[in-house]
């Protein structure tokens, strides 16, 4: 097949559509995944771990059920990459560290199991950057991973590698993982959709260690939201093994708003500069939100989130002196700047994790109020475009020096404040490096978020944007 006929291109709804009319295979896509991995993975370093015998032998499984007319769902057939900081059962998860290397259990992430369930064909594991704590993706094991819109920049992280081996079009979805933006920042580096549900909308069983309290959640990575939708219904729901699942899931199955939706477009954090082409593109991207008929109204974020700019690192801080304290062997192989993190962690008193887990409390209710008034925020992914490949983060954006999380400024609270965010593109830079923007909504909230960006992306599409690797 030629062109936008060829099945690496598709679509996962589309390929579900192609097998169930006997047009296509998920052998067929199979093999062309695979042929599309061999062709650009040496570009962008996105897959790390394959397992292109018991991929393929999963397709043919899945191709029998087709022709037998019984998929086992949605995804049945469907091609996805696993973030390499979540348990599968027939891979080392490494983490990116060294000490890691062959680091296996012999079990899948709860979400990972339901995935292959429903039928979904795992391709491998994606890079992250070393216990995917930071923005962009590189480490000791594997290396560096390229965007796929710039080999020379970042595609972000820690979903780094997820979210090139979407946007390079190896596998139609990809899992991730977002404990500080680690989905949405990605996403909007590399021109996808990347849902953060809820917190507990999909349950967690089988993980690593947790080093940012019960920030982190799995969710979808894809090139249009009903592919993200179909990920995420097939790992969401609650389970026993995790009991706030069952809070999300009730939450979640409150009436959707039946009108027009009150936005509020917050562009800015104070003085934390934004790259002037990620605000204008953002800008327009809000004003086709009103040409939709929603109400949007533009304003400062009605949170105190000044208490977060101090306690953010040192969440990570007490994290790896935490891990390092239970796992001195991970230690002893870790790069020095993360060793030197867990050092400042083991300095920081017991009172004030206690004060950062009450000031997490009182946003979680703070935000509760926030939605009384709005149905949803829009905000930047990211305050800045992608940097270079090999540095963990720009120095500088608008012309204005930043630290470490400079360009992350926008994404931290909604994970502390356990609040579902679906990440768009937007117009693109002029370069053509890819923008994003997040939309924020209540807690429980996800399937309006996928509606509203289901009927944006069908007035304002973008899935026919490709890289030209």
């Amino acid at each position: 097949m030629a062109g936008e006929a060829q099945p690496w291109r598709l679509p996962a709804t589309e390929l579900q559509r192609r097998y169930r009319d006997g047009s296509l295979t998920p052998l067929e896509a199979a093999q062309a995944c695979l042929a599309r991995l061999e062709a650009v993975n040496p570009k962008i370093n996105a897959v790390i771990a394959r397992r292109d015998g018991a991929f393929m032998d999963e397709a043919e499984a899945a191709t029998e059920r087709f022709a037998r007319g019984a998929p086992l769902s949605p995804l049945d057939g469907i091609p996805l990459s696993v973030k390499d900081s979540l348990y599968t059962r027939d891979a080392p998860t490494t983490w990116g560290c060294p000490a890691l290397r062959s680091h296996a259990t012999g079990q899948d992430e709860f979400a990972v199991a339901r995935a292959r369930a429903a039928g979904a064909l795992v391709i491998g594991k994606t890079n992250v950057p070393e216990f995917a704590l930071e923005g962009y993706t590189a480490n000791p094991v594997f290396g560096v991973t390229r965007n796929p819109w710039n080999l020379a920049l970042t595609p972000g992280g820690s979903s780094g590698g997820a979210v090139a081996s979407v946007a390079a079009g190896i596998t139609p979805l990809a899992i991730g993982q977002d404990g500080g933006g680690s989905i949405r920042r990605p996403a909007s580096h590399t021109g996808l959709v990347g849902l953060k549900p809820t917190l507990s909308a999909v349950p967690r069983e089988h993980v690593l260690p947790s080093l940012l309290l019960d920030f982190e959640v799995i969710g979808p990575l894809a090139r249009t939201v009903g592919d993200a939708r179909a990920l995420f219904d097939v790992m969401r729901g609650p389970a026993a093994v995790d009991r706030s699942s069952l809070a999300a899931a009730q939450a979640a199955a409150s009436p959707r708003p039946a009108r027009a939706l009150r936005i509020l477009y917050v562009e800015r954090f104070g003085s934390a500069p934004l790259d002037p082409q990620i605000a204008a593109s953002v800008r327009q991207a809000v004003a086709r939100l009103a040409q939709l008929g929603h109400e949007v109204r533009e304003g400062p974020l009605p949170l105190d989130l000044d208490f977060y700019a101090q306690a953010w690192p040192q969440i990570g801080q007490a994290g790896l002196a935490h891990l390092f304290e239970q796992h001195p062997d991970w230690a002893r192989q870790a790069s020095p700047k993360y060793l030197d993190m867990a050092e400042k962690g083991r300095a920081i008193p017991a009172a004030r994790l206690w004060q950062i887990l009450e000031e997490t409390r009182r946003l979680r209710r703070d935000s509760v109020n926030l939605f009384a008034s709005v149905d949803a925020i829009v905000l930047p992914s990211a305050a800045a475009l992608p940097w270079k490949a090999e540095d963990a983060y720009p120095t500088h954006i608008a012309g204005q020096e930043v630290g470490p999380r400079g360009h992350a400024v926008y994404t931290g609270w909604v994970n502390a404040a356990g609040l579902p965010a679906l990440a768009l593109p937007c117009e693109p830079a002029r370069e053509g490096l890819p923008i994003g923007m997040q939309i924020v909504g209540p807690y429980g909230a996800d399937d309006a978020l996928l509606d509203l960006g289901e009927a944006y992306e069908a007035a304002y599409p973008w899935a026919s944007r490709w890289p030209e690797l």
